[in-house]
Protein backbone atom coordinates (compact mmCIF):
# COMPACT_ATOMS: atom_id res chain seq x y z
CA UNK A 1 0.00 0.00 0.00
CA UNK A 2 2.51 2.74 1.00
CA UNK A 3 5.60 2.72 -1.04
CA UNK A 4 9.14 1.62 0.48
CA UNK A 5 11.86 3.62 1.51
CA UNK A 6 13.55 2.10 -1.36
CA UNK A 7 10.63 2.38 -3.66
CA UNK A 8 11.14 7.01 -3.09
CA UNK A 9 14.68 6.70 -3.16
CA UNK A 10 15.14 4.88 -6.41
CA UNK A 11 12.05 7.26 -7.46
CA UNK A 12 14.22 10.08 -6.40
CA UNK A 13 16.70 9.39 -7.85
CA UNK A 14 15.38 8.64 -11.52
CA UNK A 15 13.72 12.29 -10.76
CA UNK A 16 17.15 14.20 -10.82
CA UNK A 17 18.23 12.31 -13.82
CA UNK A 18 15.71 13.29 -15.85
CA UNK A 19 15.81 16.80 -14.70
CA UNK A 20 19.53 16.99 -14.69
CA UNK A 21 19.82 19.44 -17.62
CA UNK A 22 18.04 21.85 -15.00
CA UNK A 23 20.67 22.35 -12.97
CA UNK A 24 23.12 23.64 -15.26
CA UNK A 25 20.16 25.54 -17.53
CA UNK A 26 19.29 27.41 -14.07
CA UNK A 27 22.88 28.35 -12.80
CA UNK A 28 23.64 29.77 -16.21
CA UNK A 29 20.55 32.28 -16.24
CA UNK A 30 20.60 33.25 -12.82
CA UNK A 31 24.52 33.73 -12.81
CA UNK A 32 24.37 34.77 -15.86
CA UNK A 33 21.77 37.69 -15.33
CA UNK A 34 23.69 39.08 -12.28
CA UNK A 35 26.61 39.52 -13.76
CA UNK A 36 24.70 41.12 -17.16
CA UNK A 37 23.25 43.44 -15.38
CA UNK A 38 25.68 44.67 -12.74
CA UNK A 39 27.75 44.96 -16.00
CA UNK A 40 25.04 47.10 -17.40
CA UNK A 41 24.68 48.69 -13.94
CA UNK A 42 28.67 49.88 -13.72
CA UNK A 43 28.20 51.26 -17.46
CA UNK A 44 25.65 53.37 -16.74
CA UNK A 45 27.37 54.91 -14.01
CA UNK A 46 31.37 54.55 -15.91
CA UNK A 47 32.66 58.17 -14.14
CA UNK A 48 31.54 56.89 -10.33
CA UNK A 49 32.65 52.98 -10.90
CA UNK A 50 36.09 54.89 -12.22
CA UNK A 51 36.22 57.15 -8.88
CA UNK A 52 35.96 53.58 -6.98
CA UNK A 53 39.11 52.66 -8.89
CA UNK A 54 40.97 55.14 -8.04
CA UNK A 55 39.81 55.29 -4.18
CA UNK A 56 41.01 51.61 -4.41
CA UNK A 57 44.20 52.21 -5.86
CA UNK A 58 43.82 50.33 -9.68
CA UNK A 59 45.83 51.12 -11.89
CA UNK A 60 44.42 52.61 -14.80
CA UNK A 61 41.43 53.27 -13.53
CA UNK A 62 39.31 54.87 -16.20
CA UNK A 63 40.82 51.74 -18.44
CA UNK A 64 40.31 49.07 -15.85
CA UNK A 65 36.88 50.12 -14.59
CA UNK A 66 35.73 49.60 -18.48
CA UNK A 67 37.47 46.72 -18.84
CA UNK A 68 35.79 45.43 -15.99
CA UNK A 69 32.33 46.41 -16.62
CA UNK A 70 31.96 45.12 -20.45
CA UNK A 71 34.01 42.14 -18.88
CA UNK A 72 30.60 41.61 -17.11
CA UNK A 73 28.07 42.30 -19.29
CA UNK A 74 29.20 40.07 -22.59
CA UNK A 75 30.21 37.88 -20.08
CA UNK A 76 27.07 37.55 -18.09
CA UNK A 77 24.69 37.14 -21.64
CA UNK A 78 27.40 34.75 -22.66
CA UNK A 79 27.26 32.65 -19.75
CA UNK A 80 23.14 32.96 -19.72
CA UNK A 81 23.03 31.99 -23.88
CA UNK A 82 25.67 29.25 -22.99
CA UNK A 83 27.96 30.30 -25.62
CA UNK A 84 31.69 30.10 -25.35
CA UNK A 85 31.00 29.39 -21.50
CA UNK A 86 34.23 27.47 -21.17
CA UNK A 87 35.72 30.51 -22.48
CA UNK A 88 34.16 33.31 -20.65
CA UNK A 89 34.33 31.48 -17.52
CA UNK A 90 38.12 32.57 -17.99
CA UNK A 91 37.78 36.44 -18.34
CA UNK A 92 35.35 36.21 -14.91
CA UNK A 93 37.91 34.28 -12.86
CA UNK A 94 40.47 37.37 -14.15
CA UNK A 95 38.18 39.71 -12.68
CA UNK A 96 37.77 38.05 -9.42
CA UNK A 97 40.96 37.43 -8.83
CA UNK A 98 41.90 41.17 -9.05
CA UNK A 99 38.88 41.93 -7.16
CA UNK A 100 40.13 39.68 -4.42
CA UNK A 101 44.03 40.76 -5.00
CA UNK A 102 43.58 44.39 -5.16
CA UNK A 103 40.31 45.60 -2.74
CA UNK A 104 38.86 42.67 -0.72
CA UNK A 105 41.55 40.92 1.09
CA UNK A 106 42.38 43.77 2.70
CA UNK A 107 39.90 43.58 5.09
CA UNK A 108 40.30 39.46 5.34
CA UNK A 109 42.37 38.66 8.58
CA UNK A 110 41.73 34.94 8.67
CA UNK A 111 41.30 31.75 6.63
CA UNK A 112 37.37 31.94 7.76
CA UNK A 113 37.16 35.47 6.76
CA UNK A 114 38.85 34.29 3.17
CA UNK A 115 36.43 31.43 2.52
CA UNK A 116 33.45 33.75 3.15
CA UNK A 117 34.15 36.43 0.45
CA UNK A 118 31.58 36.06 -1.92
CA UNK A 119 34.37 36.94 -4.87
CA UNK A 120 35.68 33.23 -3.79
CA UNK A 121 31.80 31.72 -4.37
CA UNK A 122 31.54 33.45 -7.69
CA UNK A 123 35.28 32.24 -8.37
CA UNK A 124 33.93 28.72 -7.83
CA UNK A 125 30.98 28.70 -9.70
CA UNK A 126 32.66 30.19 -12.55
CA UNK A 127 35.24 27.17 -12.18
CA UNK A 128 32.30 24.55 -12.06
CA UNK A 129 30.56 25.96 -15.45
CA UNK A 130 34.48 26.21 -16.87
CA UNK A 131 34.84 22.17 -16.10
CA UNK A 132 31.40 21.00 -16.07
CA UNK A 133 29.96 23.24 -19.42
CA UNK A 134 26.90 24.47 -19.68
CA UNK A 135 24.67 21.66 -20.29
CA UNK A 136 22.82 20.06 -22.66
CA UNK A 137 20.28 23.40 -22.88
CA UNK A 138 22.48 25.49 -24.07
CA UNK A 139 24.08 27.35 -27.35
CA UNK A 140 27.38 25.34 -27.16
CA UNK A 141 25.87 22.05 -26.76
CA UNK A 142 23.43 23.11 -29.97
CA UNK A 143 26.22 23.93 -31.89
CA UNK A 144 28.30 20.52 -30.82
CA UNK A 145 25.59 18.89 -32.18
CA UNK A 146 25.19 20.47 -35.62
CA UNK A 147 28.69 20.17 -36.25
CA UNK A 148 29.23 16.70 -34.37
CA UNK A 149 26.85 15.44 -37.57
CA UNK A 150 28.99 16.38 -40.92
CA UNK A 151 28.14 14.40 -43.54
Amino acid sequence: MFPTARALLEWFFATCRRLEWAGPLLMRLFFGYFWLETGWAKLHNLDGFTERFVGWGIPFPAFSATLSAWTELVGGGLIMLGLFTRLTTVPMIINMVVAIALVVINDVHSFDEFIELIEFSYILIFFWLMVAGPGRISVDAWLTRLFAHKP
